[in-house]
């Protein structure tokens, strides 16, 4: 808690004292340090400032500047009650570097690990406990700096200087020491207390590289811990030396200047000199340095905030003045030469380290191999193919077997509830509305699992980012980003995850045209219904290729309307397709099936949930009508609710029980397939009336969470609305237009 949260005659234990330079100096000085004691004595009349006592004397403070200080409160006039710490740990690195391994490993959390960029899409909270202290572990999405030109970047950053956290975990692949370190130079600029976890030194050591670790963390001012999060070796060590970090015990954690040349120092010092003639930067999460290296950088972000300051014109001027300097001396400007310095800066450090590369394995040696066939010109198209055949194939066939048993027993008890109740209500909700509701939905449990193992198994191989790279030039030549690929990807497991992975796309336009067409991705909320509509209309050895078929047409109904928006709608500069192919991992079977039951587990919650929910609300209204039960279904209030939108469905060969299983699914995709359980009205359409429907679910309207989603990433209900109306128009029109032609042929 804060110390100006604290009431009068209360007393509290000093944790932390934020803030940067003569600010976070002072207060030191002045005795407020970790482990002191101190009580609130007074308020002054208008509440502000507070009159404390510490070390024996008594001090003054405005809660502006309490504010800054973390305390953990003791009971008063008693000897201090030994408490267990809080340490806040933030997790930050590139993408594929391990932090979220980390963050399973220590916390025994399942966050998903995925061999791509953009899995973590936003900050995940767990806990953990080492050596008698609790760690409140942060998960940041991973990022290949701290500058502003994506939201994850900005939020990474914002989450460092606004949530302060105590100790920064630098995780670092260790295969690629030398980028990797870029994002660590610009944590030091920041001045935060930070260990570097060197992850996957196990490959690092295997391929015979070597560095003086020593050097290393003396150089940059941070601790250098080797560490293998994939088996867990080094966690211990990574977290002894948090510890002794959090506490200022540990000789190479140390504040450090990366020096970025005469002209540029000389610049930073001249534009701190203004920026301390503001006294509201004394209370800032910001260091002066820090500010003006960013200013240097044309950081819009860090302009926005300067600009709020009372001399920010001649602030911004001394900016413009040493960038000026630099570009006479360098012949480029400011933010070239600091990265340039930034890199010479690492390279430096790392050939006083004694950085080698070996010879005896080549970490892409295999990569390259698979990459020839994988992404071949001329093999990449069909194999990719191939896989999503493969995987649907198997979802149909394998799942057939335990589909069969848990809809056999879903029938029995059915049929042994219905036999044990006497008529009425009471047995008609059970039966009809529980059992037949829920029961169309859960005997699809084994299709969501295989279907999950399989893309499970292609994200954390890194197959994934190659089906971006494989679909890129395509998908760029129809108005979309290469980066796009990945949300469309996610979006094949659910819409609402996929949308908030639009974040890794720096451009605005290319991130608001993906999310308008992630929906028309065949989310797993939908795969029930596909498979009883399949299974029902379509022989055997036509199912997988039906399934396809309208996988297919959602990413061609994408790409053609995203074709449209970028070309008559929406407008902008696009930017260039840049995105890590990671090597090629085998995934450990505990990951995957970890993550695989994981979403079977998020599907049955549904099933107790909103499916219940729904399928209790339907029968209702298909049991009774407005004079009270209803002598049969059609007179009821969902049949006279189905017979009102009935005219709206008539070019697509629909009856009023789907009409209204479209309705319902609004809600959620999943209560499709219960509203039709508890319905029927499939023995009453053609097979081309059935695929209709199916385009009809394909493309019509995204579920409630995905349009919030849609609301909150693009913070306009504008975007959300406009995308549940074009999508459902488009469904109309789609499935509307298939019926009267293939009644042509039919007929």
């Amino acid at each position: 808690m804060k110390l100006s949260e604290l009431k009068t005659g209360e007393h509290a234990v000093i944790a932390k004292v934020h803030g940067h330079g003569g600010f976070r100096k002072r207060l030191v000085e002045m005795g407020f340090v970790q482990g002191k004691e101190i009580e609130v004595l007074l308020n002054a009349p208008l509440q502000d400032p507070v009159k404390y006592k510490i070390m024996g004397y008594e001090v003054s403070l405005r809660r502006q500047e309490a504010d800054m200080i973390e305390v953990m409160q003791s009971q008063p006039q008693t000897q201090t009650q030994p408490q267990t710490p809080v340490i806040n740990v933030a997790l930050v690195g590139n993408p594929n570097c391990g932090k979220t391994s980390l963050f399973n490993f220590a916390s025994g959390a399942h966050g998903h690990v995925g061999n791509y960029s953009g899995v973590t899409v936003d900050a995940s909270e767990a806990h953990a406990s080492y050596y008698g202290y609790n760690f409140r572990l942060t998960d940041l999405p991973g990022t290949y700096s701290l500058s502003c030109y994506s939201p994850e970047e900005l939020y990474v950053r914002r989450h460092l200087t606004h949530q302060m956290p105590d100790v920064v975990i630098n995780v670092i692949d260790s295969s690629n020491l030398e980028r990797n370190l870029y994002l660590t130079t610009q944590l030091i600029d920041m001045d935060l207390r930070m260990v570097c976890a060197l992850n996957m030194y196990d490959e690092f050591e295997r391929r015979g590289d070597t560095v003086n670790l020593d050097t290393l963390s003396t150089l940059f001012g941070t601790p250098m811990i080797p560490t293998s999060f994939k088996r867990g070796t080094g966690i211990n060590e990574l977290f002894k030396t948090v510890i002794q970090v959090y506490e200022d015990s540990h000789r190479h954690a140390r504040h450090i200047h990366i020096n970025y040349g005469h002209e540029i120092e000389h610049g930073i010092k001249h534009i701190q000199q203004h920026l301390r003639e503001d006294d509201t930067l004394n209370h800032a999460c910001y260091s002066t340095r820090y500010l003006a290296v960013k200013l240097l950088e044309r950081d819009k972000d860090i302009e926005q905030f300067v600009r709020k300051m009372s001399n920010s014109d001649e602030v911004l001027e001394a900016r413009d003045m040493a960038d000026a300097r630099v570009m006479e001396e360098k012949k480029t400007d400011s933010e070239t030469a600091i990265m340039d310095a930034k890199y010479g800066f690492i390279h430096g450090a790392l050939r006083e380290a004694a950085y080698t590369l070996g010879t005896k394995q080549d970490t892409y040696r295999m990569t390259h191999f698979i990459d020839d066939v994988l992404s071949n010109k001329y093999f990449g198209f069909p194999i990719f193919f191939l896989i999503l055949f493969i995987m649907f194939h198997t979802t149909f066939t394998l799942g057939q077997y335990p589909m069969d048993w848990i809809d056999a027993g879903v029938e029995w008890l059915g049929e042994w509830v219905g036999s044990a109740l006497a008529e009425g209500p009471f047995r008609s909700m059970l039966v009809d509305g529980i059992i037949g509701g829920v029961g169309a939905v859960i005997v699809f449990l084994p299709q969501i699992l295989i279907l999950y193992f399989f893309i499970s198994l292609m994200e954390d191989s890194g197959y994934m980012a190659r089906a971006a790279f494989i679909m890129d030039k395509l998908m760029h030549k129809m108005g979309l980003h290469g980066k796009s690929f990945i949300p469309l990807i996610m979006g094949f497991g659910c819409n609402v995850p996929a949308i908030m992975g639009t974040r890794t796309i720096e451009s605005r336009r290319s991130r608001l045209i993906t999310m308008l067409i992630v929906p028309f991705m065949s989310c797993s909320a939908r795969l029930p219904i596909y498979i009883m509509i399949t299974g029902t209309f379509f022989a055997v050895e036509y199912q997988s290729w039906v399934m396809i078929s309208l996988y297919v047409i959602g990413i061609i109904t994408a790409v053609i309307v995203s074709k449209i928006f970028s070309t008559f709608i929406i407008k902008g500069e696009d930017t260039p397709f840049v995105m890590e192919l990671p090597p090629y991992r085998w995934p450990t079977g505990k990951a995957i099936a970890r993550h695989t039951w994981d979403k079977g587990k998020e599907y049955l919650k549904k099933m107790g949930g909103i499916i219940l929910v729904a399928s209790i609300i339907v029968w209702a209204l298909g049991y009774f009508g407005p004079s009270g039960t209803a002598p049969s279904m059609e007179d009821s209030f969902i049949g006279l609710m189905g017979r009102s939108v009935e005219p709206l469905f008539q070019l697509q060969g629909f009856n009023w029980k789907l009409d209204v299983s479209l309705i319902a699914g609004v809600g959620a995709k999943e209560i499709v397939a219960s509203t039709i359980g508890v319905l029927g009205g499939l023995e009453e359409i053609t097979p081309l009336a059935a695929y209709c429907y199916l385009l009809f679910v394909l493309l019509y309207f995204p579920c409630i969470a995905t349009i919030a989603a849609i609301k909150n990433e693009t913070g306009s209900w504008k975007w959300a609305l406009f995308a549940a109306c074009y999508t459902t128009l488009l469904a109309w029109l789609v499935s509307a237009v298939v019926y009267q032609v293939g009644n042509c042929f039919v007929s």
